[in-house]
């Protein structure tokens, strides 16, 4: 993480030590501010920052119930937390890192520990945040892999909850993809796959939208604020592309070159409704795709 492209938020009800610590800290790293609880945690949310300089003793909502908020949103729950405040007891430091707080500083604070710590903290993270990109990504595609689609896909239902909007999802399948391998060998049908992910990335113009690879030569799309048409109409490109792309198959009972199946769900999210069911929506309408014909897409419920 570049210093430069930093984020801090400081989350303090008095405008003397916001001021202060952003004086401190504006020269390498941009500074947003809050100047109470509630405005920290919309602001750790729609700012999305590398790092909270959290003040304890607050009026209303105190700094240990603003992390503790923090820490159970899978919005916020990653960001560090650096406690500042007046406070040195052994109990009051061990509360806070408790619930999930990296580090203290005590007031009054010397420049340099802030500036050394939060230097620290902000390298720690960009370390952290590199395993989780690598772990996030599938080794032979390079695009997301199962685990950050199941993390995506929790995140816009989530989203599309508060904001009343409509979710929509392609599972996709390449049609006979073993009797591939058999004919042509699983290098080629490595390649396949490659050719296929990239295929489908190019196909998608938002950068809200995911395509990963759900499991050997299954992908998924999320389409967040997407209604059905919107689907559809992504949908039937991403089958037009695979004519252009013209990769020879022998071995398919549908077309001389690779296709693929494709099922669609499109709902409006509620707390009554489970993700995992929303899923296995779209794999049904994948498996009335594949008996249908294949090289088409279905809809679910249609």
């Amino acid at each position: 993480m570049n210093s430069k492209q930093s984020k801090i938020l400081i989350v303090d009800d008095s405008e003397i030590n916001t001021m202060l610590l952003a004086g401190l800290l504006e020269d390498e790293h941009k500074i947003v501010t809050a100047s109470n609880g509630e405005q920290g945690i919309e602001q750790a949310v729609n700012e999305a920052p590398d790092l909270i300089l959290l003040d304890v003793t607050m009026p209303g909502m105190d700094g240990y119930m603003v992390c503790d908020e923090l820490k159970t949103n899978v919005q916020t729950r990653n960001i560090p937390i650096i406690f500042v405040t007046a406070m040195d007891e052994m109990e009051d430091e061990a509360r806070g890192l408790e619930l999930g707080a990296i580090d203290y500083i005590t007031k009054p604070f010397s420049p340099q520990i802030v500036k050394a710590r939060v230097r620290n903290h902000l390298e720690l993270k960009l370390f952290r945040d590199r395993l989780m990109k690598l772990s996030m990504v599938d080794g032979l595609t390079s695009i997301p892999n199962r685990r950050q689609f199941d993390r995506a896909i929790n995140q816009e239902w989530q989203r599309g909850i508060r904001k009343k909007t409509a979710v929509s999802l392609l599972l996709l399948d390449i049609d006979f993809f073993k009797q591939y391998n058999d004919i042509y060998g699983h290098l080629k049908g490595d390649d396949c796959l490659k050719q296929v992910a990239s295929g489908f990335t190019n196909q998608l113009h938002r950068p809200t939208d995911l395509v990963a690879r759900y499991g050997g030569e299954e992908f998924v799309v999320i389409l967040p604020e997407t209604e059905l048409d919107g689907a559809q109409h992504v949908a039937q490109r991403i089958i037009k592309h695979m004519v252009k792309l013209n990769i020879e198959h022998k071995g398919s009972k549908v077309c001389p070159y690779v296709t693929n199946s494709i099922g669609i769900v499109c709902s409006v999210p509620t707390l009554d409704c489970r993700v995992e069911d929303f899923i296995e929506q779209a794999d049904k309408a994948l498996y009335k795709a594949k008996q249908t014909g294949r090289n088409r897409y279905c809809i679910a419920g249609a």
